[in-house]
């Protein structure tokens, strides 16, 4: 497995971590952020949590880094 094949799989993993609804997929499992707010934050879950609204912030750049993996590929093949 290269660098690419790897970068390629962390940002996958970074645009299924985006489209998560909060409402639909998060709060009925008791993965919503009010449900971790306070100290409860530090545990694992709550770091979890904290990853999946990070993504979610990011789109913007996760749309450009899609944008550049498209153009390498076509480019690269």
């Amino acid at each position: 497995m290269g660098l690419w094949t790897l970068l390629e799989g962390l940002l996958l993993l970074a645009n299924a971590l985006a489209i998560l609804n909060e409402d639909r997929f998060l709060v009925p499992k008791g993965w919503g952020m009010s449900d971790f707010s306070g100290g409860r934050t530090k545990s694992f879950k709550g770091q979890i949590i904290g990853l999946i609204y990070a993504t979610q912030y990011l789109r913007l750049p996760l749309i450009l880094f899609n944008s550049i993996f498209i153009i390498v590929k076509f480019v690269s093949g």
